[in-house]
């Protein structure tokens, strides 16, 4: 394990950790955005790094599509930026084209400095406080994420929340995955643990639907390349949430969600979490103007970032699970991604 600094973000000091398990796998967190900047695990062609991430504090500031962040308060899409919690009206920032907020407003949780606490060989833990009325969501809140690192190459997310008043509360590692470096991951193969999925409108609000994947670009139940022609010929832009297969587990337990393997280094990711949901984003829109992680270019499709969650718009749709912290509450969220 080693700290160094990594710059600061008005005045406050940001830091890289680095953490590692037995087997040589490597990642490194930042405290700004609680992000994961990098992963590299041991592969039969020699280490591999799995993540996309840029090389400085500016970077992230300037130029980044939430690389590695803990999206929230609200990860993903809430209509509008409102919603009614106990017959009370609020109004969110909009950092979505004006029209409804994303990640938890322009300044949601992936964008702010969070606080240094225990950190070992194999894993790290950040807090950080957000005050009533922070971009518009009730109640102070208290939140936790630890990055653990598992034999021999599992990254473990764990996240926590308290409040002192009823809020909403929906956070997701939002990390863009490539399994063998190439320009893009489209001749990845991707399974998903769901045979519905919420579909979404122009502005990729869900439209409340609950829909089958069979016989739709939507189904992967059985491993498949992403890749897929639109109707356009262009390939097919995936950045939808999968309703993931059975009951939700109760607190400790994890379920299978999602597999994506790269046959040209042979390596796979298994992710296992908890929560009733995925987002699977595709990167269509990527098209970063700096040099990522040893100088490289990240243009469309260059990762496919993968976000365990409620489901989006969850505020805004009674029958999607409910999303509401209550004081006395403890919210928790707990993923593996299991690369090997």
């Amino acid at each position: 394990m080693s700290v160094r600094a990594f710059g600061d973000v008005d005045g406050q000091p940001v830091f890289e950790i680095t953490i590692r398990s037995k087997a040589g796998a490597e990642a490194k967190v930042v405290t700004f955005g609680a992000l994961l900047r990098d992963f590299v695990v041991p592969s039969a062609g020699g280490p591999q790094r799995v993540v996309l991430g840029l090389e400085t504090l500016d970077d992230y500031r300037q130029h980044s599509p939430s690389f590695g962040i803990t999206a929230g308060r609200y990860a993903n899409r809430i209509a509008h930026g409102a919603f009614t919690l106990d017959g009370k009206h609020h109004q969110l920032v909009r950092n979505q084209a004006g029209k409804h907020t994303l990640h938890g407003g322009s300044t949601g949780f992936g964008k702010r400095v969070w606080q240094l606490g225990h950190h070992d060989d194999t894993s790290v833990t950040m807090t950080l406080v957000s005050a009533d009325g922070d971009m518009g969501f009730p109640g102070t809140a208290t939140v936790t994420c630890t990055y653990r690192l598992l034999e021999p190459s599992t990254l473990r997310v764990e996240m926590t929340a308290t409040t002192d008043a009823p809020t909403l509360m929906n956070l997701a590692h939002h990390t863009y995955w490539n399994l063998d470096g190439s320009a893009d991951i489209l001749d990845h193969d991707l399974q998903v643990a769901g045979a519905f999925y919420t579909p979404v409108d122009d502005d990729l609000i869900t439209t409340g639907e609950i829909l089958g994947v069979a016989g739709t670009p939507f189904d992967f139940r059985t491993p498949r390349p992403i890749r897929m022609a639109g109707s356009d010929g262009q390939p097919f832009a995936y950045d939808h949430n999968w309703v993931l297969a059975g009951q939700r587990p109760v607190h400790g337990e994890l379920r299978h969600a999602l597999s994506l393997k790269s046959r040209k280094s042979g390596l796979s990711l298994e992710v296992f979490t908890g929560e009733p949901g995925i987002q699977v984003y595709t990167g269509a829109k990527l098209n970063v103007a700096v040099p990522g992680l040893g100088g490289a270019k990240y243009g469309p499709f260059g990762g496919v970032a993968i976000e365990p969650q409620i489901f989006p718009d969850s505020p805004n749709k009674a029958h999607f699970p409910d999303p509401t912290l209550r004081p006395g509450q403890v919210y928790r969220q707990v993923s593996e991604f299991r690369v090997g």
